[in-house]
């Protein structure tokens, strides 16, 4: 904890030194400037400011993941705040918070660090990790809205920039690739020490290996657009080190901190769907659920939890799954496009022993996320094994490439990691090899069907990473999504991006004019696709 403790410090110090930077403006080519920059601030600082917030910054986390993503790909909805993605009712405000805040924020300080360690020779490892934390955060932004400044980007003040141009998507991911392979390349173990790196405490070796499996990850990314560079791109990767067991994944261990607007230590998604009364909770949608039941999953009962409505802090809540299956009640989610109250149920009484017996009304009967997933100290896993060899799993089946091993060995590789990685999680579930097991018995890689199962299983492995579930769903297909219209949706089709922000339409026209040029039929609409986002 004191190791913490000692991060937040230099967090904390960033922020303060940075805030005179940006506090007085409040458009995105202001954002981009920083006309009273410090001359000594450390760049370390930068880099545990920009890993902390990805997963502890609330505002992004709420409207991104919980309000946004995450209902788009069915995984939870019901909540009336949830009603944007899960039924298609734009927001235009609730998809610019990544933008708005990201860039004065996050773009900001790991572009002016990446420069500031470039500068000095001793800080070579810190610089590799500054460019590799780069990509990283750039990636979950042009995924989500396509062509976005990014050459120009934090660099406005310095080049004389006013307006900072869009970069094509195609060439920000050329450049990731670059990137990726000449930080991985550029790390040490014999120079630098980054201690106070919240990620990996300094690893060389494990910052390598995650440089490469998000190399891997974005290299997926193409494999419609261009399926040859996307080959290409996942050999380079796989060459120069993925991860290659659990102890490699990458994971911001959070505090217990009920974060405000201001606090980034506790867990970003935990607190934004912990803020909420237990009734406006989001619930389990239908479509994770029955995912997990056909294919008789193990993760089902422990994830999958009722609890009696009253009180609502999760730590005082009373889990009363066991006795509504004792009374005849199955496992119940939400459908898709459905709130909370719809397809009522009537209050079912359960014995809880002891003499003690409680009405649990519809919804209590609605299951939710367990306890221990949402807990404020939960882990954030960035990038997995289970996410690594799955997606090495859809390379070998797509292409036959030689990764190691076969596809289906890499896809129960990643099934198994994925299960196991529930123990993380403080009170998780122990999923048994015999569990794990069987799993693989029921579930086979059905010739024919191959990417499907590949890519449910991803799907699943990414619940409570919003932006990264639904980009891979956009590129696969996977699950197969029924739209969720209804009389409330503002779309008739699926969204597939964000627009980008009415400030940024408003302040940087004749450069925004140019990327929505580009969009399907010229309008920027949620419903078109970003590039590598083909049918």
């Amino acid at each position: 904890m004191k190791r913490y403790i000692n991060k937040i410090a230099i967090m904390l110090f960033a922020v303060a030194t940075l805030s005179a930077s940006c506090k007085k403006f409040n458009d995105f080519g202001d954002m981009n400037t920083d006309p009273t920059k410090s001359s000594n601030l450390d760049p370390v600082n930068q880099l545990v400011l920009t890993q902390l917030r990805f997963s502890g910054e609330l505002t992004i986390n709420e409207r991104t993941s919980i309000i946004m993503t995450m209902p788009l790909v069915q995984q939870i909805g019901g909540a009336y705040y949830t009603r944007y993605g899960f039924e298609y009712v734009k927001n235009r405000q609730y998809m610019s918070e990544l933008w708005e805040l990201g860039y004065p924020n996050d773009v900001l300080n790991i572009v002016d660090a990446v420069e500031r360690s470039s500068k000095d020779p001793l800080k070579t490892n810190l610089n590799a990790m500054c460019r590799i934390m780069k990509v990283y955060i750039f990636a979950r932004m042009t995924d989500l809205y396509g062509d976005i400044p990014y050459s120009q980007a934090g660099k406005g003040y310095i080049a004389g920039i006013i307006r900072p141009e869009f970069d094509a998507q195609q060439d920000i991911y050329n450049d990731f690739f670059k990137e990726l392979k000449e930080a991985s390349a550029q790390l040490n173990p014999s120079k630098d020490n980054v201690a106070n790196d919240i990620f990996y405490q300094g690893n060389t070796a494990a910052w390598k290996k995650f440089a490469n499996s998000l190399h891997l990850r974005l290299a997926m990314r193409l494999s419609k657009v261009d399926p040859e560079k996307a080959k290409a791109e996942v050999q380079a990767a796989y060459t120069a080190g993925v991860f290659t067991s659990a102890d490699d994944n990458c994971i911001t261990r959070h505090a217990d901190v009920q974060n405000s607007y201001a606090d980034i230590r506790g867990n970003g998604i935990s607190v934004a769907i912990n803020q909420y009364p237990d009734e406006g909770r989001p619930r389990i949608c239908s479509t994770l659920l029955n995912a997990l039941k056909d294919a008789n999953d193990p993760r089902l009962v422990p994830i999958a939890r009722n609890y009696w409505v009253n009180p609502d802090k999760p730590s005082e809540r009373l889990d009363v799954s066991d006795a509504l299956r004792a009374a005849g009640v199955g496992i119940i989610g939400v459908g898709p496009g459905k709130y909370n109250y719809d397809d009522f149920l009537g209050a079912v009484e359960v014995d809880l022993g002891g003499g003690r017996k409680v009405q649990v009304p519809n919804n209590g009967q609605k299951v939710q996320l367990a306890n221990w997933m949402i807990t404020n100290d939960a882990p954030y896993f960035h990038i997995t094994y289970a996410e690594t060899e799955l997606l090495l799993a859809e390379a070998s089946q797509r292409w036959n490439l030689s990764l190691g091993a076969n596809a289906k060995t890499h896809y129960e590789n990643g099934v198994a990691a994925a299960m196991k990685q529930l123990a993380l999680f403080k009170g998780g579930p122990v999923i048994t090899d015999t569990q794990i097991q069987n799993f693989r018995t029921d579930n086979p890689l059905a010739p024919g069907n191959e990417l499907k199962a590949i890519d449910t299983q991803l799907w699943i492995a990414l619940l409570l990473n919003g932006p990264e579930a639904f980009a891979n769903w956009r590129r696969t297909g996977f699950p197969e999504l029924t739209p969720a219209i209804t009389n409330e949706s503002t779309t008739t089709t699926t969204p597939r991006r964000f627009e980008y922000p009415l400030t940024e339409t408003e302040q940087n026209a004749a450069n925004i004019n140019k990327a929505i040029a580009k969009l399907n039929g010229g309008i920027d609409d949620w419903t078109a696709r970003v590039w590598w986002d083909k049918q």
